[in-house]
């Protein structure tokens, strides 16, 4: 057992009902026969950390919501073990069409405070070119449903860039999006990733995306229309009203410790990183066999966890705090990134203001370019 002090927990439920078009995480459709038999070795992997304090708990996927009810009820059993803070954050991930009343149950009960609900668009034309199993009326009957059974902190995921996305189309998602009032939306922009359905059809010039300045525009009003309507950006791809941050996905961008449970999952603890095997038999296989899914570990020299604490940490609107930086790593930011600090100030993509380094608006369109620069030559 690995001993360690408060921390986020990440929990992978790698099930789908169906593959979306544009997806590369560790998720599989058609594996509902592991489902029991993966859970148990699951909660095997979970109950190692019982005796340390989470302070926030994850469980994304694939699809959580798509876990059978006997499989839910293993997880709850264990899940109830665990050693929990006071403030407590509990998020699912769950897609329309794939929960009931009885399965948020079993999560409230479970400890969920917060639910994250998979939308990516209003438009079923534009579902269904994505690979979304659900209609825009489904996706609403499951957030009406989660908010009648008491689910106070709810974020909704939208997706812009889509293939044959116009500019008009997503602003009616945001619109239609805004009479719904969640608490959180995550918008992100389609990223063409490999071994995915898409990749294959950009390979061949089949994907009829929206060009550059369109996409920019998409961003630029995603801006404005959340700002108008009390959602403040703290995050490239993430919005939120007052005080309803992630705080688990803050972990992340702060560089801070969590533990990942199941299938290709990550940790990062105590500057060591650790990943799990990405199969499924085999993640069952190794939990029966010898009680760890691990593969491969390794600790982070300073300069590892000085990148890493730059490119995370610049994904923040706020940015960077000089002082955390000085003090966490007992230097000054200045003797480390100042080249690379003043290069993209000249270029106005960065600033430095009020005792933080962060992305301008325009820095923010090219964040991966400037994010890279913070590697650190060896």
């Amino acid at each position: 057992m690995i001993k360690i002090e408060k921390t986020a927990l990440y929990i992978h439920i790698p099930f789908c009902k169906q593959k979306c078009l544009y997806c590369d995480f560790a998720s599989f459709a058609g594996a509902e026969k592991y489902m029991k038999e993966y859970t148990e070795a699951l909660c095997k992997e979970i109950e190692a950390y019982k005796d340390i304090e989470i302070e926030t708990v994850f469980i994304g996927g694939g699809t959580p919501t798509y876990l059978s009810i006997e499989a839910l009820e293993l997880l709850k059993n264990t899940m109830k073990k665990l050693k929990y803070s006071k403030t407590l954050e509990f998020t699912v991930e769950g897609n329309p069409g794939t929960f009931t009343e009885e399965k948020l149950k079993i999560f409230k009960e479970m400890g969920m405070n917060r639910l994250s609900i998979g939308l990516q668009s209003f438009d079923d034309n534009l579902l269904k070119s994505i690979g979304r199993i659900h209609s825009a009326e489904d996706f609403k009957e499951s957030y009406y449903m989660a908010r009648k059974m008491g689910v106070e902190n709810i974020n909704m995921d939208l997706m812009f860039g889509l293939p044959n996305q116009s500019l008009e189309k997503w602003i009616e998602t945001l619109r239609e999006a805004m009479t719904l009032n969640p608490d959180h939306i995550s918008c992100y922009s389609l990223i063409i990733e490999e071994n995915t359905a898409f990749y294959n059809l950009y390979e061949k010039n089949l994907l009829k995306l929206p060009n550059e300045d369109t996409e920019r525009d998409m961003y630029s009003l995603t801006k404005n229309i959340l700002r108008e309507n009390g959602y403040e950006q703290y995050e490239i791809s993430n919005y939120c009203k007052k005080g309803k941050e992630c705080r688990h996905n803050l972990v992340y961008w702060n560089l801070e410790n969590y533990i990942g449970c199941g299938v290709a999952a990550h940790s990062y603890y105590n500057g060591e990183r650790f990943n799990n095997c990405e199969n499924i038999k085999e993640y069952i296989k190794m939990m029966n066999e010898q009680n760890s899914p691990i593969i491969t570990k390794s600790k982070n020299t300073l300069e590892d966890d000085m990148e890493e604490f730059m490119f995370l940490g610049l994904r923040k609107i706020q940015g960077i705090s000089i002082k955390e930086f000085n003090q966490r790593f007992n230097v000054d930011i200045y003797d480390v990134y100042k080249e690379v600090i003043e290069k993209y100030k000249d270029l106005n993509l960065l600033q430095d203001s009020e005792g933080y380094v962060k992305l301008t608006t325009k820095g923010i369109e090219v964040s991966n370019v400037v994010m890279a620069d913070f590697i650190i030559d060896r």
